[in-house]
């Protein structure tokens, strides 16, 4: 094992409170300087069934998912096997549970080194109502070297709202003392500077679309995006905004359409299913340039899908997925941290340009918890909610060099005009001939192709033949593999897209100059940004696509291992 990492999965049945420890284990590394990720999973089930807590603890902020697990604490075995793809063993593994469980024959023949404790039985003597996850939490923390007083504290943070019973439950102090076979077998990472943000990827959008002005939102509740709205719902109030929970999806985006239209910058917070059903109104969006910012938290798919997993699989309907010819913009963040910027930024390009932002983020880095250096803010645009009109007539729709006209609220003097799905002219009357339609269309194209958009529209790094091209949560993964070919003699260049649509093709082109091959990586079945990139220029470099899908998180080592054969 690295001894600049410690991965530790912690599971058992919906309810035993898994999550709840890997949240105050990961919260009080934080504290002390430590740098980690912990990525949460659950069955698909409304209630019940397995979850586990996922934790990578780090010497530094790179996070992917761990590939092996050097620790394994199982609260009970129930549903283990649906964790097989996820949670692997290596060499030295080791597991932790209760003396009184039958470990499956499956772990048992990984042979795993075995620590067996009493673990009901311990929590049971030090309360009545003994929560065996404040057990595990107490022993981690001892193994990680955590003062006992912090993880109290945040323990009795979380369970503020509970009955007395059940906080006195919250004995952490029983764990400690039985880590000492483990603290001899595996090396804790260094900490680093205090001071790190404990956020996950949707809390950093809803922070992100928050400080960039945003003050409607409305939604309705969809896994792995719910918590997103649960989070704004605080920090909206706190700023004079507000957030209303729609009775569905469709219902969600026209109020915020409809916000926006009155002036007030509008937000949404979904997943496929949803984004599937709201496209018609983004249509409406795009057509009347009103703008909207929607978040889509990507699931597997299709349908229903996995809805507690990651997939990168939304790509096509977010770009191609609109009725008619309707541009529009598609970003992606591309880690924890960036969801704050890169939310951000589609906020203030949606209200600069008049239009509809789609971000897509995913399970993985929306569900998962960070600890982060303070993240890189977007320094919103001073965009006026009106424009002064020196015309005798009013043109909403004006034909400008830009592509974008005026922009006025309802109530301003002599600036009414008619917003909706219909075609239109300048003034915004509806109207079916073919000069307008040719015009608007145009119009609502050139706005966002002769915008300057600047550097940000990717990460882009190394200067190596072979090229690795991707987008939105893979960049982790594609950076480690960089990494390990580099340590084998192999040097590559790598281009983590975060501006999708419009397409930087000058940019990428110019990015890509020099490079003999060009992978592009992504964590869907169907290669959808290998084709997007095919269909928007061509490339005289040499053209491989590494698509995996979910739910399982992309594997650098696999990463570079393909890299490696087809650069043989």
């Amino acid at each position: 094992m690295s001894a600049k990492q410690l991965s530790i999965a912690i599971t058992g049945a919906g309810g035993a409170g898994v999550i709840s420890c890997g949240e105050l284990l990961l919260q009080a590394w934080a504290r002390q300087g430590g740098r980690g990720l912990l990525r949460k999973a659950y069955g698909p089930q409304i209630r019940g069934g397995e979850s586990a807590a996922l934790l990578k603890l780090t010497e530094h902020e790179r996070y992917t998912a761990a590939t092996l697990y050097d620790l394994v604490v199982a609260l009970d075995w129930d549903n283990f096997s649906r964790f097989e793809d996820e949670i692997r063993f290596g060499p030295d593994s080791w597991v932790l549970c209760d003396e009184g469980e039958e470990i499956p024959e499956a772990v048992r023949n990984l042979q795993p080194r075995i620590l067996q404790l009493p673990m009901a039985a311990l929590a049971e003597a030090a309360h009545p109502e003994g929560r065996v996850n404040m057990l595990v939490l107490g022993l981690l923390g001892d193994l990680l070297g955590l003062p006992e007083e912090t993880l109290c504290e945040l323990a009795q943070q979380k369970l503020a709202g509970k009955a007395a019973d059940y906080r006195e439950a919250a004995a952490v102090s029983i764990g400690r003392g039985y880590a000492e076979p483990l603290e001899a077998r595996l090396t804790v990472p260094p900490l680093g500077e205090p001071g790190a943000w404990y956020l996950s990827g949707n809390q950093a959008a809803g922070l992100g679309a928050i400080e960039t002005g945003i003050r409607f939102v409305a939604a309705y509740p969809i896994t792995p995006a719910s918590d997103v709205l649960e989070w704004m719902a605080g920090g909206l109030e706190a700023v004079g905004g507000q957030l209303v929970q729609a009775e569905d999806e469709l219902a969600a985006i026209n109020m915020a359409i409809g916000a926006a239209f009155g002036g007030v910058p509008a937000f949404t917070a979904t997943s496929g299913p949803g984004l599937a059903l709201m496209s018609e109104s983004i249509g409406l969006a795009v057509a009347s340039e009103t703008p909207v910012t929607v978040l889509n938290v990507m699931r597997g798919g299709p349908s229903t899908g996995i809805p507690t997993k990651s997939e990168q699989s939304d790509l096509n309907i977010a770009l191609s997925g609109l009725h008619g010819d309707a541009p529009h913009l598609v970003l992606a963040p591309l880690d924890i941290a960036d969801c704050v910027f890169t939310t951000g930024w589609a906020v203030d390009l949606a209200q600069q340009l008049h239009t509809a932002a789609i971000v897509l983020s995913d399970q993985f880095i929306g569900q998962s918890t960070a600890a982060v250096s303070q993240p890189r803010r977007w320094v919103a645009s001073a965009v006026a909610a009106s424009a002064a009109v020196e015309d005798a007539e009013y043109l909403r729709y004006k034909l400008t060099a830009s592509g974008v006209s005026a922009l006025a609220a309802p109530g301003d003097a002599n600036q009414r005009f008619t917003a909706d799905g219909l075609e239109h002219n300048e003034k915004g009357t509806p109207s079916a001939k073919h000069s307008d339609h040719q015009q608007q269309l145009q119009k609502r194209q050139q706005k966002l192709e002769h915008f300057v958009y600047g550097d940000d529209w990717a990460e882009v790094s190394g200067e190596g033949d072979i090229a690795l091209v991707c987008f939105g949560s893979s960049a982790a993964a594609v950076a480690e593999a960089a990494e390990m070919l580099e340590e084998q003699g192999l040097s590559t260049r790598s281009v983590a897209l975060r501006l999708l649509a419009p397409l930087q093709v000058d940019a990428l082109a110019t990015a890509l100059q020099g490079a003999g091959q060009l992978v592009v990586v992504e964590q869907n079945h169907s290669a959808q940004l290998y084709h997007y990139l095919r269909g928007q220029m061509d490339f005289p470099q040499q053209l491989h696509s590494y698509a995996m899908a979910g739910p399982v998180p992309l594997n650098a080592q696999q990463i570079a291992d393909y890299v490696l054969e087809v650069s043989a």
